[in-house]
């Protein structure tokens, strides 16, 4: 019997957990550290990814090869599933089908495309735009098809961004659509109240996903608080990104006013070296170094 691909562990923990809470990564580092916790599955954050990869916002300068690259590294850093943010796609149908084929060959176990027009911008973001009903809902078809086209039956996350330009009934009937054009998860972004989750949660036939963005648009509730709404995933996005900055900038600062290292917390190099497996691979090492066969023997001196 085979081992569960990493869309069937997903697709068993959204069966099974009510609802399934998951922390957002930016890199294998942080993907690690959120393993290591106990998280049974982590969510990509484009946000994350655009500031640790370029320095900047999140705002359309990430491009499609650049984010699959990223999330390559983060599924092969760890063992618990992976669903990517891919952003809006990066083009007509046909680019969300290239990127959609892309991010399931890099081992995600699901992913999101929303209707935003580009540039897109992070949904907590004001001023943005979304394409038409009809454009939406053909990314999501397309997202949807390659996902039934390949042996993988990738989880399809419809993420629609309407509620800001368009209002929430407009979001809602946006979700419904994506649910009826193939996503098997619907999330309506930035909801402005508790009334807002609560409508989202029980208007939407299919499963409803909850981002939670501190001093974003939504009120941050916890996981049991939404889970007792309806929704059936949760994302907390950002803190571990802030707190890794408020430590970077804290340390640079001493670094740069002290000029030695000595007050500055953190792990030490052991335990650094534990968390990204160093010790695993000095003992691939040591195997093959011990493999003293003919062949690798120096020639005697003539």
């Amino acid at each position: 019997m085979t081992d569960p691909t990493p869309p069937e562990r997903l697709r068993t923990l959204l069966a099974e957990r009510d609802p399934l809470a998951v922390p957002t990564v930016f890199d294998g580092l942080s993907a690690r550290l959120a393993e290591r916790a106990g998280f049974d599955a982590v969510f990509t954050s484009g946000f994350g990814i655009a500031a640790s990869t370029l320095g900047m916002p999140d705002m359309g300068l990430l491009t499609m090869r650049e984010n699959v690259d990223r999330v390559d590294a983060i599924t092969n850093a760890v063992d618990v599933p992976v669903v990517a943010d891919m952003d809006t796609g990066y083009g007509s149908a046909l680019n969300v089908r290239r990127t959609a084929a892309e991010c399931i060959d890099a081992g995600a176990a699901g992913f999101i495309v929303e209707d935003q027009a580009w540039p897109k911008k992070c949904g907590h973001m004001d001023e943005k735009r979304v394409v038409s009903l009809a454009e939406g809902r053909r990314r999501i078809a397309a997202a949807a098809d390659v996902r039934d086209e390949t042996d993988r039956d990738a989880v399809v996350v419809g993420r629609t961004d309407a509620r800001e330009p368009h209002g929430l009934d407009a979001a809602i009937e946006r979700g419904r659509a994506y649910a009826d054009a193939g996503a098997d998860v619907v999330f309506v972004e930035a909801p402005e109240s508790r009334a807002e989750l609560e409508r989202i949660a029980g208007e939407i036939d299919a499963m409803t996903f909850a981002n939670m963005v501190a001093d974003g648009k939504t009120p941050v509730l916890d996981a049991a608080a939404l889970g007792e709404i309806g929704f059936d995933v949760v994302v907390h996005t950002l803190p571990a990104l802030f707190a890794a900055t408020a430590a970077m900038q804290d340390a640079y600062e001493r670094l740069a006013a002290e000029g030695t290292s000595e007050s500055i917390p953190g792990v030490s190099f052991a335990e650094f070296e534990e968390l990204v497996g160093a010790p695993e691979l000095r003992a691939q090492e040591r195997r093959y170094a011990d493999a003293d066969t003919p062949g690798d023997r120096e020639p005697p001196e003539q």
